[in-house]
């Protein structure tokens, strides 16, 4: 361990003595509030013996609460694991020791006084149902002492002094991540800056598609196979590696970083639903990158609400019939499969009418962006995550062979989607990490370079502040996302993990690009200056794969099912 600074005041220190023992000290009390808040909450929403959804909507600011004060139980179990497992391989140094013990100070204090939910929307423990008497253990001496003192003002300035010395390809403080996937994280860092940084301002300026090119070479790199099994000609890797191949690839653009997000999606469905016909037939050609699928799910007016779907599809001899609208698709014009989700069962009015279907498509030029009869699109303007597009899509009696309908067996369409969710929020989580590192490592360049008043704006205490707390959520969203991926690759249910994951990642994104663009002052309104696109393509992470109110009600509907 470092100097801990024990001949300086205590307001002046920057690391304190015993610091894993006093944030191992503050998680049972953090653990104490959540269960009680949960017990409170279920006496609110149940009965007859059962929780009832509409009384979870009545109580929804206590039960999204909930949802973030459980979030921030397991990201301080998280990073307590993280810097334990560090000190015990001999890596956990004074930048970990800074991050980890802000992070503690200052997600103490938020607990004790207020969790953001998003900027106007705070919630407090009386708001969840909690008293003063269940919050007697924030006041224990450890965890007061983490609440008084870890994040002071002189543990962020030592901490973005240390900063400065990392080089361009590392992240701030070690990740605790095996040797092997440090190694593919290094590959994908050295294609986003020498093959991505310095293009993607352009391709977000000029509303362009990310090139071919760029898809090609990721498809030689393994991205969109990363996951997929070996027997179907993918990599077979951990969703741990999607995880640093996403933020990466992330960090440099995010819309080279989803990229593979629809092929994660559409391998998913495959594997978990499709028959062994279509496995052989698809998932070889997704691993390579020779097929770009698109998920055409969403339609206008239903949102998040996919049971209300009205897209149907009819079968005629061996032929389904698809027509309806659908709305945000994702590099709808050059990819070659769809896939569709669709009503069946016209008598049906919720989820249990909908089926799958695998649609393919001809690719689309800039001329002739849908070709394939029986539908037509148009491109909807977006702020940011531009490298895609976005599309509306109407199908009028879109031609899918019935071999084609996901696992053969009509109805299944809402089930093998939510078998998916996992692995998208984790992936989504981990697009968040890169892009907030991005936010950071363009907003520490700008306050290097960038003198004010004779000195660089990182001299200057509530700049390099903002700088610190950038690099402490990131490596809390970051390990909060290695461990839902470490919950999936051991085969066990993490809705939940992946759920949080992605809420506090989208905030934390959100965070570090409007920080980043305050640094720049003025010149981060410039559209020149690349935090202005961070901003913009930071925005969407707290919309897609689940808004963020969605996201907190489904984590509190498990807590407390």
């Amino acid at each position: 361990m470092p100097h801990d600074g024990q001949d300086l005041p205590m307001s002046e220190r920057a690391l304190l003595p015993d610091l894993l023992a006093l944030t191992g000290a503050a998680i049972a009390p953090v653990d104490a509030l959540v269960t009680a808040a949960r017990s409170r909450l279920q006496a609110r929403v149940t009965d007859g013996g059962r929780v009832r959804p509409a009384l979870i909507e009545a109580q929804q600011t206590a039960a999204h609460g909930l949802a973030w004060l459980a979030t921030y139980a397991q990201a301080l179990r998280q990073m307590q694991k993280w810097a334990e497992r560090l000190q015990a391989e001999g890596k956990f140094g004074e930048i970990e020791a800074l991050i980890h013990q802000i992070a503690f100070g200052e997600y103490l204090n938020q607990i004790a006084g207020g969790i953001p939910m998003s900027q106007g929307e705070i919630v407090r423990l009386a708001d969840i149902g909690l008293t003063p008497a269940d919050a007697l253990g924030l006041d224990l001496p450890q965890v007061a002492r983490l609440r008084q003192d870890a994040n002071s003002q002189a543990a962020r300035t030592r901490l973005v002094a240390l900063m400065q010395d990392n080089t361009a390809h590392a992240t701030v403080g070690a990740t605790g991540l095996e040797d092997e996937l440090e190694m593919i994280r290094d590959q994908f860092r050295r294609f986003s800056v020498e093959r991505v940084e310095p293009l993607a301002h352009d391709w977000h300026l000029n509303d362009e598609l990310i090139p071919l090119e760029i898809i090609a070479e990721l498809g030689e790199m393994g991205v969109f196979g990363l996951t997929i099994p070996e027997e179907y000609g993918g990599l077979g890797l951990s969703k741990a590696s999607m995880c640093v191949v996403s933020e990466e690839l992330s960090r440099g653009y995010i819309g080279v970083g989803s990229l593979g997000t629809r092929s994660e999606i559409a391998a998913e469905l495959i594997l978990g639903g499709g028959t062994e016909a279509q496995k052989a037939k698809w998932l070889p050609g997704l691993a390579s990158g020779e097929v770009l699928p698109t998920a055409v799910f969403t339609e206008p007016n239903t949102g998040s609400d996919l049971g209300s779907l009205r897209t149907r599809a009819v079968k005629e001899d061996d032929t389904y019939r698809i027509t309806g609208n659908k709305t945000w698709i994702t590099h709808a014009a050059r990819t070659h499969v769809m896939t569709l989700l669709a009503r069946t069962d016209p008598a049906s009015t919720d989820h249990k009418g909908l089926s799958m279907f695998l649609a393919e498509k001809t690719p689309g030029t800039d001329e002739a962006p849908f070709p394939t009869p029986g539908m037509t699109g148009g491109e909807i303007e977006v702020l940011g995550y531009r490298g895609m597009k976005e599309y509306e899509l109407a199908f009028d009696g879109f031609a899918v062979k019935g071999e084609n309908l996901l696992g053969g067996v009509e109805g299944q369409g809402f089930r093998q989607l939510m078998q998916t969710f996992e692995s998208a929020r984790i992936q989504t989580a981990a697009r968040a990490v890169g892009v907030a590192q991005s936010a950071l490592d363009v907003a520490m360049g700008y306050a290097q370079d960038r003198k004010q008043f004779g000195k660089p704006l990182i001299a200057f205490p509530r700049v390099s502040g903002k700088l610190a707390m950038m690099a402490v959520e990131i490596m809390v969203a970051r390990q909060l996302t290695y461990f839902s991926a470490r919950e999936k690759d051991a085969g066990r249910r993490c809705d939940l993990e992946a759920g949080m994951a992605k809420l506090l990642g989208a905030r934390v994104a959100w965070a570090a690009a409007d920080n980043g663009l305050q640094i720049h002052g003025g010149n981060g309104f410039a559209l020149e200056y690349k935090i202005s696109r961070i901003l913009c393509d930071a925005r969407i992470l707290n919309i897609f794969e689940g808004a963020a109110e969605i996201q907190a009600q489904v984590i509190a509907r498990r807590l407390l099912d």
